[in-house]
């Protein structure tokens, strides 16, 4: 059975993918806490973990997979009341899974994956490849790394106690229509490379990455569709037009040159875009 897949942007790296009758969910981070991320000089790593649940209600409902692609607060903080409130299995490493029982994520509903995992859902599929968190600055570091292996730590309460936990892509496919999310610049060229997703989600380029888009487009195989993520600044308010912080603008006219063939479909905050079956 086949049917169109629609994907809605819920700003960040939080998507929205439904097709045949289910709900996927990418890194569904809606609060867009203020911690001045995104202003420079103002970046405050205490600022307490905070859940919007007035926003969580108002953008999102059903989902039966969440999919986790790191453990920083822009990406799991609402996790385990999205989870709670839909019931979905979430999906992540041993540490994204840690630190979402700390946060009373319902124990049921955890999957632990690693990369190389191929799991079949009702109507779905879902692929994990290992990723790596994009690096910063002259000496390549990390924002809040680290890892939580073993027993759960305890309740993250500031933002820098949300390491990154390693880093997942994952290939999401309804019937004829693939959907491929790698939501940093840095990816496994060689275990990505062979797959033929109908669409790309990919950030911009990224300093540290010599040829990204190059390598990113090539290794995937000049996918008919490639759409921007985590572009925005995600700490406006996500009913606001999306501001161009991270070079979606700048991507749109590489991925021109690099595969003409391919259409950059630029969504703004909360809009859908269908592919056809």
């Amino acid at each position: 059975m086949t049917s169109d897949v629609t994907v809605r942007w819920l700003g960040t790296n939080a998507w929205e993918i439904t097709g045949g009758g289910a709900t996927v969910l990418v890194d569904p981070y809606v609060s867009r806490t203020y911690t001045g991320a995104t202003k420079p000089g103002e970046f405050d790593p205490d600022t307490p973990i905070t859940i919007d649940e007035t926003a969580v209600d108002e953008h999102i409902g059903a989902a039966d997979s969440i999919l986790i692609t790191h453990a920083h607060f822009d990406h799991i903080a609402d996790v385990p009341y999205v989870a709670e409130k839909t019931g979905a299995t979430v999906l992540g490493t041993e540490t994204h899974l840690n630190l979402l029982r700390a946060m009373d994520a319902p124990e049921a509903q955890l999957s632990q994956v690693g990369g190389g995992e191929l799991y079949r859902f009702e109507g779905y599929t879902v692929e994990v490849f290992r990723a790596s968190h994009g690096v910063s600055g002259k000496h390549k570091s990390l924002l809040f790394p680290g890892t939580r292996p073993g027993e759960a730590p305890e309740r993250p309460e500031a933002i820098k106690d949300l390491v990154e936990g390693g880093s997942l892509a994952y290939l999401v496919t309804f019937g004829s229509v693939s959907l491929f999310f790698n939501g940093t610049p840095a990816f496994h060229e060689r275990e990505v490379a062979g797959i033929r997703p109908t669409v790309l989600f990919m950030q911009g380029a990224n300093p540290n990455y010599p040829d990204y888009e190059e390598r990113m487009l090539a290794a995937t195989g000049f996918p008919p569709y490639v759409i921007p993520t985590h572009w925005d600044d995600y700490e406006e308010p996500l009913t606001d037009p999306a501001i161009d912080l991270f070079g979606a603008a700048a991507l749109g006219e590489r991925v021109a040159e690099v595969s003409p063939d391919t259409q950059y479909v630029l969504l703004d905050h909360l809009e859908s875009f269908t592919i056809e079956a």
